[in-house]
Parts: structure tokens; sequence; C-alpha cells
């Protein structure tokens, strides 16, 4: 290994990443400029199945990156518009007449809650993507419209309502003909990957090591989660991120792009939970955007224009226009487990 490359400047912050936090392994994907991407796995999964550049995971939230491109790209052709609203597109959904839009809802200003209730659609052996989209739509708003950032799965449960109806296809057809396909990605969502994704440690709460388990189990890639379910690689993960930043051109016009990674919650505050709720939360039309966040996934050498997506299974897809870079880090312990090294690790990256 070259010791100037990016590889050898990273490899002391995994090891002590990995070591300290309890991180069986990561891999990482980076791309600068319109080069095609690099990688680097280091370590296993959490069965201690050895990790490569090609290990599928289950990316978690990072599904909205895709989620939000297919609307984007319905936007593209004129079957959607950023301000068309709910009434007009679900007029069955409860939140409907709120003057909500697709923008509010790309950007979690909508004032949807950030989580259906258990009653709505409960954990079972037999729930189903059509239960959750029919709890979604069951789903009452919690506060005002454009008055606080609101973390919503069920905001991007009723955008993938919106694609199924505007397509006439299951979600997870309209992903992969208007996202996945275009972009070469090798991603599953609702159906079994070829081959097992990658293990990942951490607590998954009351169905943890059970046939329902959250993130590793069969059912729940089998739910076809519009907010959390895709399975990809890296590769896959850094495409969705740099699909946001015109790579390749022409896959969403320029105007569009320059919309999507803008600030849409201009003076607004929230975010995730404490200490992940800032005064200012910056988001884009399905991205966080960095702005001045503290504290953060991203280093502060990160551009607060920089943009992409964390998820709950411990991985991050970003990119930083500004720097010429975009990274994706795959890991296999859980974001609440040691999202704080993540900084570090970008910053031997940025660098």
């Amino acid at each position: 290994m070259n010791h100037d490359s990016w590889q050898a400047r990273v490899q002391p912050v995994l090891g002590a990443t990995m070591r300290d936090k309890e991180v069986p392994g990561i891999v990482l994907a980076v791309a600068r400029g319109i080069r095609p991407p690099e990688f680097l796995a280091v370590g296993t999964d959490a069965e201690n199945v050895p990790l490569t550049a090609d290990t599928l995971f289950p990316v978690a939230s990072i599904t909205k990156l895709a989620t939000a491109l297919a609307v984007l790209r319905l936007v593209a052709t004129g079957a959607l518009a950023l301000d068309d609203r709910l009434d007009a597109l679900l007029p069955d959904a409860r939140a409907a007449g709120h003057e909500i839009t697709v923008r509010m809802l790309l950007s979690h200003t909508s004032g949807l809650p950030g989580d259906l209730a258990p009653a709505a659609a409960p954990y079972t052996p037999s729930l189903t993507w059509p239960m959750l989209a029919a709890a979604c739509l069951a789903a009452p708003v919690s506060r005002p419209p454009r008055s606080r950032v609101t973390y919503s799965n069920v905001g991007i449960g009723l955008l993938a309502v919106i694609v199924e109806r505007r397509t006439g296809m299951p979600f997870a057809d309209g992903l992969a003909e208007l996202v996945l396909d275009p972009l070469g990605i090798k991603g599953f969502l609702g159906t079994e990957p070829p081959l097992p994704p990658a293990s990942i440690a951490g607590d998954f709460g009351e169905h943890r090591s059970t046939p329902l388990e959250p993130i590793n189990s069969r059912f729940w890639r089998s739910l076809a989660l519009p907010w959390g379910g895709l399975v990809t690689d890296a590769a896959g993960a850094l495409r969705l991120v740099r699909a946001f930043a015109g790579i390749p051109h022409g896959f969403l016009p320029g105007d569009l792009l320059a919309e999507a990674v803008r600030n849409q919650a201009s003076g607004v505050g929230g975010g995730f939970f404490p200490p992940l709720t800032w005064p200012e939360c910056p988001w884009g039309l399905g991205v966080e955007v960095r702005g001045a966040k503290s504290p953060h996934w991203t280093p502060a050498s990160a551009s607060p224009a920089s943009f992409g997506h964390v998820g709950s299974s411990g991985c991050l897809a970003w990119a930083d226009p500004d720097n010429h870079v975009a990274w994706v880090m795959l890991g296999t312990r859980n974001f609440l487990g040691w999202w704080e090294s993540w900084a570090a690790i970008g910053e031997a990256l940025v660098s």
C-alpha cells in the first residue's frame, strides 16, 4: 500500500475505532471529483465473516436517499411537482388538508410524527409493506407544518405511496425502475439478496436474536421499508449520494439538483433525538445538509454545504462538493454504538 494513500492515512483511525468501540469491521468507499471510487475493507461482520468491498449491507436510512431520488425523478418528468399538496396526491391520507407538500415531506418539515404508533401497525410476523403503507395514510400530524424538522419515517412512507400511485407499481419495483437500475446499483428491497448481507452487532431491542430482529433478519428485509429496508454494497450507497452531486450527468436536471441540496428548512430547528437536535437544522430534498451542526458525524473541515445521510445500522453516505470528495462508510456495529467516532474517520478522508 502506498503510504501516502488515503487508505494508509485512515487505517490507524479505523484500527483505534474498531478497538475502542468494539466495531467488528468497516468498509469504506471514497470518490474524488469524477474519478472512480476506491475501497478499503477491514475486519468482519458480527458473525466473524470477513468483509470485502463487495459485501452487501442493510443500509437502513440510507434507503431514504433512494426513495427521495425516485420522487425527484418523477418531478423531473413532470409527473409530480415539489409544491404539489398532499390533499391532491393522497386525498385519503389523514394528514391531507394541512397544506403539506412534497417538498415538506422530503425535508422532514411536514409536521408528521417520526414513526408510526406501535398499535397502528403491530410488529408481528404478519406485518407487510401494504399494511405499513395503510398505517402511514392513517397517521395524523403531530405539529404544524414547517414549525420544526421532525425526522419522519411516516413522511417517507407517504412519499413511497405517492410513487406507487404515480407509477402504478409496487414501490420496490418503481424504485428499481426509477433509481437502482439507471444508476447500476446492486440493490435489494423486499427481496432476498443472492448472498447474505453483513450481520450487524448491537442492541436491537426486544426482538434481538429472534426471527424478527430489526436490521438483521429476513423478516425485516421482507418489509421493503422505503425508509430503511434497502440492502446494497458500498458502491451502491456511494452512487446514491453522488447522484445528488450530479454524477452521473443527466440523471437529474441541474436546477432540480441545486434545489435538492439547498436548505429547505431555513430558520427551523429540530433533528433526531438529543444530543442530535440543533437550533438550526438544515435539510434538503431527501438529504441532510451539514450547516453548522454540532455535534455531528462529519468533520469540522467538511463544507457547510456538504450533504448526505446516516443509517441506524451504522453507516454513512456523504458528499462534499466544495472539497471534491464523497465517501461511504458501512460498519458492522449499529449507529448508537460508535457514531461519535465518525468525524475522525471523515477527517482522515477529507484531508
